[in-house]
């Protein structure tokens, strides 16, 4: 009488088990990390943990698993993974890197901060109602590096006019500036509360986000009474070195 074949349980698969606590290494484009794998497939559902299941890894030379994006914030990423702490640095940057993970509480939870609350709701809504914003900002640069030839300070003049009331004086202004008004890169009129100080510090800001130094003043010429009455220019003062 022949006996049944007998398997035995340790010998039932040769696929390797991975453990939560396996420690893995990363490489974000370039920036290498260290983390465990559970910390990795904490969210199951999310973009990041697929990417290190095992049809759509990718591993590289060193045989660490490779994810072909710029790795610059995913310490944060990886930092909220490990205890859903919310950053408060760089929020639009991984507010972005969060999206692609597709990390769902952690993009809920930026997104209810009141710096990026400020920014999206607030600030570029406000943007969005000004008339060519950032074709004007890209055209502040331009002639500030055209007028950067051997010299440290480009000075650009800006025209900002507020209210349709303003806008109804504006050639009056120009003509009174006594510069050509093609030299002249204006803004506005806009319907929102925000004031005049407001979006010259929206100009700054986001032109010192592009890495340029520069300052704003308020311009004026003494052309004697007539011309005091016009408020509308400002003066942007690019330095170089």
């Amino acid at each position: 009488m022949s006996l049944p074949d007998y398997k035995s349980p340790g010998k039932q698969s040769s696929a390797p088990v991975q453990s939560k606590s396996q420690v893995v290494q990363l490489n974000i484009g370039g920036h290498v990390f260290s983390t465990s794998l559970g910390t990795i497939r904490k969210f199951p559902n999310s973009t990041l943990a697929d990417l290190f299941n095992g049809s759509t890894k990718q591993m590289d030379p060193e045989g660490r698993y490779f994810v072909d994006r710029d790795g610059t914030h995913f310490a944060y990423i990886l930092e909220y993974l490990r205890t859903e702490k919310v950053p408060t640095d760089h929020l639009q940057e991984v507010h972005k890197e969060a999206l692609y993970y597709d990390i769902k509480p952690l993009v809920k939870a930026i997104e209810e901060t009141p710096q990026f609350f400020g920014e999206t709701v607030g600030r570029q809504q406000f943007l969005a109602r000004v008339p060519n914003y950032r074709e004007n900002l890209e055209v502040i640069v331009r002639v500030a590096r055209a007028e950067a030839i051997a010299s440290r300070y480009s000075n650009i003049i800006v025209c900002v006019v507020r209210t349709e009331d303003d806008l109804a004086r504006y050639n009056d202004a120009i003509d009174s500036l006594g510069t050509p008004k093609e030299s002249v890169v204006s803004f506005g009129p806009w319907k929102a509360p925000a004031s005049v100080d407001d979006l010259l510090d929206c100009v700054k800001t986001d032109i010192e986000a592009k890495g340029y130094k520069v300052k704003i003043q308020p311009h004026s010429i003494d052309k004697g009474f007539l011309f005091k009455s016009y408020n509308f220019f400002y003066k942007l003062v690019f330095t170089w070195w």
